[in-house]
């Protein structure tokens, strides 16, 4: 037997490793899986899944559908990992191009990403201009009634969104996202979101999805724009969305 084997099977721990198996099966499970599912892919016995994947779910890593039937991942995961290096890559990767965006434009931009039912400003640029809007890292915005969350709602695939809903609660909000779908189907099919601000007056926000490697909107990046009569070089509204769209696509990723 060689040592890194003798090594890996003193520092066995099978629960640990069952609640593993268990997540990365259902990372790999876009519609969830049942209990019957995870059994039988799992070669396990029912009555010790299940301890593990209510375990699970009272931790918040997985969560139970409506019906009781089905199980698939939330978003826990993901906000552990945006805690960390990967998130603070692609602010550090999209500030340089922010800071070039509110150069050419006049006009400020944040970056946004979803945690637990919300969305996060992880980074933002400064207009050189004499007036500016912008919002500082670290404000967490309604999903609902804000341009960037609503840009991240429509931009989420089925699974993330129920695991939205889930995270949510409550019958309000579900009816509120309900109400919103024909707006949301338009936001998708135009590839971005154009519209007043839901909170100040005279303000347009383009926000302008950028996605990750599953498909779903990582991010968002909303510029909060405003008409600057003294101002010759700031740009007009299409103008500053083409621009958005180039940074937008400089940081997806395929």
């Amino acid at each position: 037997m060689s040592s890194r084997k003798t090594t890996e099977e003193r520092y066995r721990a099978p629960a640990l490793d069952k609640g593993l198996d268990i997540l990365e099966l259902l990372s790999r499970q876009p519609n969830g899986l049942t209990r019957a599912e995870i059994v039988k892919e799992m070669g396990r016995g029912p009555s010790e899944i299940y301890r593990m994947l209510e375990r699970l779910v009272a931790r918040d890593y997985v969560s139970r559908s409506i019906e009781g039937d089905r199980y698939a991942l939330t978003m826990k995961l993901f906000m552990l990992g945006s805690q960390h290096p990967p998130l603070r890559r692609l602010a550090a990767r999209a500030l340089p191009l922010m800071d070039g965006f509110a150069r050419r434009t006049h006009q400020s931009v944040h970056l946004v990403a979803p945690e637990r039912g919300y969305a996060i400003v992880v980074a933002q640029a400064s207009s050189p201009a004499n007036w500016e809007f912008r919002l500082r890292p670290g404000a967490q915005l309604d999903l609902l009634n804000t341009g960037s969350g609503q840009t991240l709602l429509a931009f989420q695939s089925p699974d993330r969104r129920n695991e939205t809903l889930a995270i949510w609660g409550g019958a309000d909000r579900v009816r509120h996202l309900t109400a919103m779908e024909p707006s949301l189907d338009d936001v998708r099919t135009r590839g971005y979101r154009i519209g007043d601000s839901l909170q100040l007056v005279g303000v347009r926000d383009i926000s302008v999805p950028v996605f990750g490697p599953s498909g779903d909107a990582m991010a968002v990046l909303t510029c909060p724009y405003f008409e600057q009569l003294e101002d010759t070089q700031a740009a007009d509204v299409e103008t500053a969305l083409a621009a958005l769209k180039e940074v937008a696509e400089s940081l997806s990723i395929s």
